[in-house]
C-alpha cells in the first residue's frame, strides 16, 4: 500500500521544503520539531496534517506549569479520598481515578493520530527529557496499576517551539528539525489568495508592499505577522480602501491606513511614528 503524503489543503500554503520535513519525520518515526517566528502557521501545520492525512488530532498546549507527566496521566488522589469519605464503592478500583493525558490518549487511538505537542518550550527546561523515554519506546508504565501502556501505532507527534528557551541536545537528537522561514513575496501572495481569493490584485500588490516595508523598519520590537496581514486585508476590504491609498512615491514618509492591525504595541507604534517624522522633515525643502 502506498504511503499517504501531506499536501498542501484548501486552507494552508506549504512550500515544498516544509512538505518535504513532514513526510521524511513520518517516514523515519520521528517527532518533527517545527520553530519559526510567530505568526507563521506552526501550531495550524499539524491541525493540516490531520486533516492532509484523514487522521485523528490531538492537541497539548504546554503552559509554564505543564509536567511531562501530565502528558501521561495523573492519579486523582482528592476524588478518591472524597468517595471513600462518602462511602462510594468506586475507590475499590484505583483505575477509576487514573486520568489519562493527552500521551496515552494518542496511544490509544484506533488508527494512527496527530499529535501536537505546542510551544514546548513554555515548559520548564526538564519537560522535553522527561518524555524522551516515552517518545523513544512508545510505552510507559502505570505504577497506580501496574499496567504497561503501549502505543497501538506509532503517532505522527508535531512539537512548536518558539525559541524561548534552549531545547537539551538529547531531545534535539531524536526529531526532525525544520525552521519555518518567512514567507516571500510569492508565497504569502498564495497565502493571501487562500484566504481572499476574489481579492483584487492592485489591492493585494500595494498591501505586501506598504506590509514588507513596515516589516523592515529597523528596531521593531515585534514584527508584523501572516495573521495580522490577513487581518489587515480584511479591513482594508471592509472599510473600502482603494488601493492607492496605500501607494506613495515617498514610501517612507507616510503611515499605511489602519495600521493599528499591524503593529501591536505603543513602542513599535511610536517608533514608526518617529521614523516617519524624521524623514519628512529632512526632506523638507529649505
Amino acid at each position: 500500500m502506498e504511503r499517504q503524503r501531506f499536501e498542501d489543503t484548501d486552507s494552508y500554503v506549504a512550500t515544498d521544503e516544509l512538505k518535504l520535513a513532514v513526510n521524511a519525520a513520518v517516514t523515519l518515526g520521528r517527532p518533527l520539531l517545527i520553530k519559526g517566528e510567530p505568526g507563521t502557521g506552526k501550531t495550524q501545520l499539524a491541525q493540516e496534517v490531520a486533516r492532509s492525512l484523514d487522521r485523528p488530532l490531538l492537541e497539548w498546549h504546554i503552559k509554564s506549569t505543564t509536567k511531562a507527566q501530565q502528558g501521561l496521566y495523573e492519579y486523582d488522589a482528592v476524588s478518591r479520598l472524597r468517595d471513600s469519605q462518602l462511602g462510594d464503592s468506586r475507590v475499590q478500583d484505583i483505575s477509576n481515578y487514573i486520568v489519562k493525558g493527552m500521551l496515552w490518549r494518542t496511544f490509544d487511538s484506533e488508527q494512527q493520530s496527530v499529535l501536537l505537542i505546542d510551544e514546548i518550550d513554555k515548559a520548564d527546561i526538564e519537560f522535553p527529557n522527561d518524555l524522551l523515554r516515552e517518545l523513544d519506546r512508545m510505552e510507559f508504565y502505570v505504577y497506580e496499576t501496574r499496567e504497561l501502556v503501549r502505543a497501538r501505532h506509532r503517532p505522527i507527534v508535531v512539537i512548536t517551539s518558539n525559541n524561548e528557551k534552549e531545547l537539551p541536545d538529547a531531545f534535539l537528537r531524536r526529531c526532525f528539525f525544520h525552521y519555518i522561514r518567512f514567507p516571500d513575496t510569492d508565497t504569502m501572495t498564495r497565502i493571501v489568495d487562500v484566504h481572499y481569493p476574489g481579492l483584487k490584485k492592485s489591492l493585494l500588490k500595494e498591501a505586501l508592499e506598504a506590509f514588507y516595508r513596515i516589516r523592515e523598519v529597523p528596531g521593531l520590537k515585534k514584527k508584523p505577522s501572516t495573521s495580522e496581514l490577513l487581518d489587515w486585508i480584511k479591513l482594508l476590504v471592509a472599510e473600502d480602501i482603494p488601493p492607492e491609498a496605500l501607494r506613495t512615491d515617498d514610501q517612507k514618509g507616510s503611515i499605511p491606513p489602519l495600521y493599528g492591525a499591524l503593529l501591536k504595541n505603543e513602542q513599535d507604534v511610536h517608533l514608526f511614528e518617529q521614523l516617519v517624522f524624521l524623514h519628512r522633515r529632512a526632506n523638507r525643502p529649505s
